[in-house]
């Protein structure tokens, strides 16, 4: 009897064990995936504070482009408030398209290319845009193993359990108009 009682007091302790371990591990990659997320904002809050400079830059060569220059604006400041991956993707989707057709604007003044400011930010953006790929893709790793283990089985279970949600990919890519070439006609 005795021994029978020793056998259920040990499955019940490696039941705990194994439910700890698995709801810290659980914990540990939902904290990843918002470290993961902060980068990505960290890299989106620079590059919203470089467009203004880029966009005076060139508003003093081609001020006869104010629609672009509109279309900058308006892009970055849905970017700014967009709340949850999914709306800040579009939203950045928008914010590249927009700085394509600026830059191609820029295409035309050669005097603006030669410019050491507008060089200068136009390097700094193509930096920023590096490390914000770079940020995502650490995001989206780090969602895709947050992901597999809450659906993983028996991980599942306790996932369930206490609640923990999925997180959507950070896709910048996943809208159509993203991939069409911007082209800017005189």
């Amino acid at each position: 009897m005795i021994i029978v009682l020793y056998i259920i007091l040990g499955l019940i302790a490696v039941a705990a064990v194994w439910l700890i371990a698995t709801y810290n591990r659980l914990v540990t990659k939902r904290n990843q995936v918002d470290e993961g997320w902060s980068d990505i904002e960290v890299q989106l809050k620079r590059r919203h504070s470089l467009i203004p400079n880029l966009v005076e830059t060139v508003k003093g060569y081609a001020t006869h482009e104010s629609g672009v220059f509109q279309k900058v604006t308006e892009a970055r400041a849905q970017a700014i408030s967009a709340q949850n991956p999914k709306a800040q993707a579009e939203a950045e989707n928008m914010l590249s398209g927009a700085l394509k057709s600026l830059f191609a604007v820029a295409e035309s003044y050669p005097d603006l290319k030669a410019n050491q400011n507008f060089a200068k930010l136009q390097d700094e953006l193509t930096d920023t845009e590096d490390k914000i790929q770079a940020a995502r893709r650490f995001y989206n790793g780090q969602v895709r193993d947050f992901n597999t283990a809450l659906q993983t089985f028996p991980t599942n279970t306790v996932a369930g359990f206490f609640k923990f949600i999925a997180r959507e990919f950070y896709d910048l890519d996943s809208e159509p108009e993203a991939r069409k070439d911007i082209n800017v006609k005189f």
